[in-house]
């Protein structure tokens, strides 16, 4: 069973509107906008919690995220490996 919806009128610039249309397909302008709307609110809420975790830990800095992205990489990279030697 599907939420319950509602309808609500919104303004953006035409160019936006027309735009979204094209690309919304056969969901609809609602579905793909509600889809947007609703990845927006995930971005802020991760915000949110970096800023809380910030202000706690203090920021990080580029060195350790681009350590945590090779940690990553190499990660994918021995899945991947370990994907193919088992097949």
């Amino acid at each position: 069973m599907s939420d319950p919806t509602g309808k609500y009128s919104i303004t953006m610039p035409r160019d936006i509107a027309e735009a979204a249309k094209a690309r919304s397909g056969p969901s609809g302008l609602s579905a793909y906008v509600a889809a947007a709307v609703a990845r927006q609110i995930e971005r802020d809420n991760l915000n949110e919690l970096i800023q809380v975790a910030e202000a706690e830990h203090g920021p990080v800095i580029d060195e350790e995220i681009q350590a945590l992205r090779d940690q990553l990489q190499q990660a994918r990279h021995q899945q991947t490996q370990g994907g193919a030697n088992a097949a």
